[in-house]
């Protein structure tokens, strides 16, 4: 039965092979040096698929939003416009727990501010945001294609469960989550012995 670390790595493992495959999905007539850039988010924040990650890392969840998801917000990264650093991530419930299907930059709207600008998109009109206040924002669907487009502020696809309305909820721990995926029995006995595979050398010396 497969231990609760390699549970962990097959996770983000699993993530970073469809960070792979994610860009041709959904192209949105780019300039591709928009890919280049978020090529870096990829690698930033590619093993936050494994959620409890994410919480180590002082990313806190926050109720479910439908078209949005549950944001985790890293007050430290809030004021950020660099591509490794999203304010937020964004996840929605999974079979297995919380999948990570997005990721956020915020800025705080400061009186008379104009909104910034990343990867060619100008940020949203400002919103209010719990703990945060009012906060210009932009968002990229990464790990989920989005048919409105890349960086559109809502995802049709995305909604909340009944039970998903409260924070307390949204705080789950990693032993928690971590049991939430299934145990992947992995035979060793498939793996052959490296003495039958290499032929014994005679060397006279």
């Amino acid at each position: 039965m497969a231990s609760r670390p390699l549970k962990a790595v097959l996770t983000v493992a699993a993530a970073a092979a469809f960070s792979l495959t994610a860009v041709p999905a959904q192209a949105d007539d780019l300039d591709p040096s928009v890919w280049t850039e978020l090529s870096h988010t990829y690698g930033a924040t590619g093993a936050y698929a494994y959620e409890p990650y994410a919480v180590a890392d002082g990313f806190a969840p926050t109720a479910c939003a439908p078209g949005t998801g549950y944001r985790y917000v890293n007050q430290a990264n809030v004021g950020q416009t660099d591509a490794e650093k999203p304010a937020a991530l964004l996840y929605e419930d999974g079979p297995y727990g919380r999948r990570l299907i997005g990721v956020e930059w915020v800025v705080k709207a400061e009186s008379g501010a104009a909104a910034p600008a990343m990867f060619g998109q100008t940020f949203q009109q400002p919103v209010e945001l719990p703990e945060v206040g009012s906060s210009y924002t932009l968002r990229a669907w990464i790990y989920k294609t989005n048919p409105s487009g890349l960086f559109s502020p809502t995802h049709a696809d995305v909604t909340c469960s009944a039970d998903s309305d409260s924070d307390s909820d949204a705080n789950s721990n990693a032993d928690a989550d971590a049991d939430s995926i299934p145990d992947l029995d992995l035979d060793l006995g498939l793996i052959p012995d490296l003495d039958d595979l290499i032929p014994d050398l005679n060397l006279d010396v």
